[in-house]
Parts: structure tokens; C-alpha cells; sequence
């Protein structure tokens, strides 16, 4: 499979020839199971976009499959009950751990959580 300058080039040679013959002479086809052959339309197409500067946020990769997930929105409600919640996602990116201990101090419209024995710095 051709990529960055190498597919820009191709590309460019090729000029009017169709979507599938564009597909085919960059090397962007596999064999299905009967033998057949699949033209990946997709991934020539992310491969043409990243050649042309182009980066669709995949992660960095080829090895990332499927959706990346809802993004962090660092906002919160407090739920009906009254609790605030701090999902997975932010104790993860701090690594925290089950059972790791804070105290709560309470600001001018903030909550700070200190790890118990930890000095606060300010």
C-alpha cells in the first residue's frame, strides 16, 4: 500500500482513471474469504487525507479500530440526591486508586480534594 508522498504521486499519475482503478494501483485491496477481491475505499482515503497533512484524530496509528469514545467534558451536575460524581475516566487520568483517601476542603465556590498526607500547596 502506497502512502504519503508515494500515494500523492500515484494519485497525481494516475489522473482520470476511476475511484476503484485509484483504489487498486495504490494497493488498497485484500481477499475475502471466496477468494474475491475488496477494494478498501476507507482506508485509501484516510491514508490520501494524512498524505495530504491532513490528520482525522485516529490515535495515532493504524492499530486503533472502532470509535474512540466520548471525550471529557470537565463539567459535572449534582445529581438529584445531592451527590457530586467523579467519574472513571478522571480518577484514571490522575492515577487514582481504590481505597486512596482525601480530605474535602471547601473554598469561595470550590472543592478541593487533598490526598490524606499530602501537604496542600498554595
Amino acid at each position: 500500500m502506497l502512502t504519503g508522498a508515494d500515494l500523492l504521486a500515484k494519485v497525481k499519475e494516475l489522473g482520470d482513471a476511476s475511484k476503484s482503478d485509484l483504489v487498486r494501483s495504490c494497493g488498497y485491496v485484500s481477499t475475502k474469504k471466496d477468494g474475491t477481491e475488496r477494494l478498501n475505499f476507507t482506508a485509501f482515503y484516510e491514508a490520501l487525507l494524512e498524505a495530504k497533512g491532513m490528520n482525522l484524530g485516529g490515535g495515532g496509528g493504524r492499530g486503533g479500530r472502532g470509535r474512540p469514545g466520548r471525550q471529557l467534558s470537565y463539567a459535572t451536575k449534582v445529581q438529584f440526591n445531592g451527590n457530586l460524581l467523579v467519574g472513571k475516566a478522571y480518577t484514571a487520568q490522575l492515577g487514582l486508586e481504590p481505597g486512596d483517601e482525601f480530605e474535602i476542603k471547601l473554598g469561595r465556590k470550590q472543592i478541593k480534594l487533598i490526598p490524606l498526607g499530602a501537604a496542600e500547596e498554595e
